[in-house]
Formats: C-alpha cells, sequence, structure tokens
C-alpha cells in the first residue's frame, strides 16, 4: 500500500539508505533474523522476532508515518511460496 506522500519506492529506497548509513552497524549481528520496522521520516524504528508486533508499535508511535520494514541480516523481508523438504533415506 502507498502512501499519501511517498511512492512505494521512495519509501524502499530511503528506508534502506537510512538503514545502511545509521542502523546497520547497531543492530547486526545482534538482532539478525529478528525484524526491524522504521518511520523513514524520524528514523525512529523498533526490533522484534514478531514482524506484526514491530509493525504495529511502529504505527502507534507515528499513526500514518511511511513504514519501511526489513529484517536484520537478510536480503528481503520474507519469503513466498514453499521450499521443498528432501528427505533422505
Amino acid at each position: 500500500m502507498g502512501h499519501p506522500h511517498y511512492t512505494s519506492r521512495e519509501i524502499c529506497e530511503r528506508g534502506q539508505a537510512l538503514y545502511e548509513r545509521l542502523i546497520r552497524d547497531k543492530v547486526e549481528p545482534q538482532y539478525r533474523g529478528q525484524f526491524l520496522v522504521m518511520d523513514i521520516e524520524t528514523g525512529e524504528y523498533e526490533i522484534d522476532p514478531d514482524h506484526l508486533a514491530a509493525s504495529d508499535r511502529a504505527a502507534a508511535k507515528h499513526p500514518g508515518a511511511p513504514l519501511y520494514g526489513i529484517r536484520i541480516g537478510y536480503p528481503t523481508l520474507g519469503r513466498i511460496g514453499v521450499r521443498a523438504k528432501v528427505i533422505r533415506q
């Protein structure tokens, strides 16, 4: 879903830039695998093992804020689909 002041692309670009410049060194590797949700206007963020919990807390701080989410230490937030499990005998 978009935001009235930013496109989805702008949110992603701004969020990723802020994360790389100001946050990454503070949170990796201590929180690797957890979710970080950031307000791209203030730079404030929430970290939680549960993506929804982090999102809810970030949204409660600044309702309507443009939020960017990332899984710390991973190139993507999640995975769509299933992964086949190989059973070896």
